[in-house]
């Protein structure tokens, strides 16, 4: 999908701040306040805005340890996998989950108070239909993380 100049920016804005007023954003991309919300709306309703949500510090709110898992499936049919995907979308731990190509089935970050609070969540895991093996990670530290996606012509 192609962005203009004016979109851009209003993406790039919103994901700094998206609380941000619409007088406050149309300010900023130079635009009015009425066209600037038809604009925020067809960015909401082609689906590229899909939420505004606020971003909590993990290790402040008593989840300190991030684990990366690895999980393989017996079969990878496709009923097996639509169990599985559902399965796991029931566990608030489990952060994000991709289903992958190459040596395992799916990648997931799962957060966790610490080691102890992580043998209940892989018992869990171990659990779900279909698992054969989870390997599992714990990050020591967080280098990088980003919320914010690089635009398109940026």
């Amino acid at each position: 999908m192609a962005f203009d100049k004016i979109d851009r920016a209003i993406m790039d804005k919103l994901q700094k701040d998206g609380r941000i007023s619409n007088a406050a954003l149309a300010e900023a991309v130079g635009l009015s306040e009425s066209a600037c919300l038809r604009r925020v709306k067809r960015l909401q309703g082609d689906g590229i805005i899909t939420h505004t949500a606020a971003h909590l510090d993990a290790a402040r709110i008593g989840l300190p340890g991030n684990v990366f898992v690895r999980v393989s499936l017996q079969e990878q049919t496709e009923e097996n996998l639509a169990r599985f995907e559902e399965a796991v979308r029931d566990v608030p731990e489990v952060m994000e989950c991709y289903l992958m190509s190459g040596d395992v089935d799916y990648m997931m970050r799962v957060v966790v108070r610490d080691a102890a609070d992580y043998e209940r969540v892989h018992n869990r895991l171990t659990g779900l239909t279909g698992v054969a093996r989870i390997h599992s990670g714990f990050a020591l530290r967080t280098v990088l993380k980003r919320s914010r996606l690089p635009l398109p012509g940026d």
